[in-house]
């Protein structure tokens, strides 16, 4: 393994984080699926809405990350160059490509004969489902053996059902 693709912790010196780390993309798939359940209120474009909802809070929460990773722990560590910056860029970008796959299910919604409600469900399907694929890639990536992978893939299924019941609360 090269030094790249050594894993390294968020904020833990001025290693580059590798691509084994998906933390990015398994919080932007819950954070997707939150957008989901809130979402029981859309006006006269719901499908059109709830597409752009999904991934402009992927863009919103992508520039939070990115402004407190340059502005929190690494301000202190490294001088803000453009290098550093599309490195934070590049790290976060996972947050908004968690939220294309539930953006696209609820576009091709129609397509699949899905009311609103359909759709809502089949994008909140889609985003726990990325929640525990984003969780497996990282573990896999990272060398972790297949019980740890069983186990984190377990405990993003559990996280992502007990959102699936914040939605069955809210009843929209």
């Amino acid at each position: 393994m090269s030094t790249t693709d050594r894993p390294t912790v968020r904020g833990a010196g001025t290693g580059r984080r590798a691509r084994a780390d998906y933390t990015g993309g398994v919080y932007g798939s819950m954070l997707a699926a939150s957008v989901v359940i809130g979402a029981g209120t859309l006006g006269s474009f719901p499908r059109l809405e709830l597409v752009v909802l999904l991934l402009l809070t992927g863009v919103a929460f992508w520039i939070a990350h990115v402004h407190a990773q340059l502005f929190g722990s690494r301000l202190a560590q490294q001088p803000l160059d453009r290098r550093v910056v599309l490195n934070a860029c590049r790290e976060e970008w996972p947050i908004v490509k968690a939220a294309v796959p539930p953006a696209v299910a609820v576009a091709v919604s129609g397509l699949l004969g899905l009311d609103v409600q359909g759709a809502l469900w089949l994008a909140l399907s889609v985003a726990v489902a990325g929640q525990v694929g984003w969780s497996v890639a990282a573990a896999r990536r990272a060398g972790a053996s297949w019980r740890l992978v069983a186990a984190t893939a377990s405990v993003n299924l559990l996280i992502g059902l007990l959102i699936i019941s914040f939605k069955v609360f809210l009843k929209h």
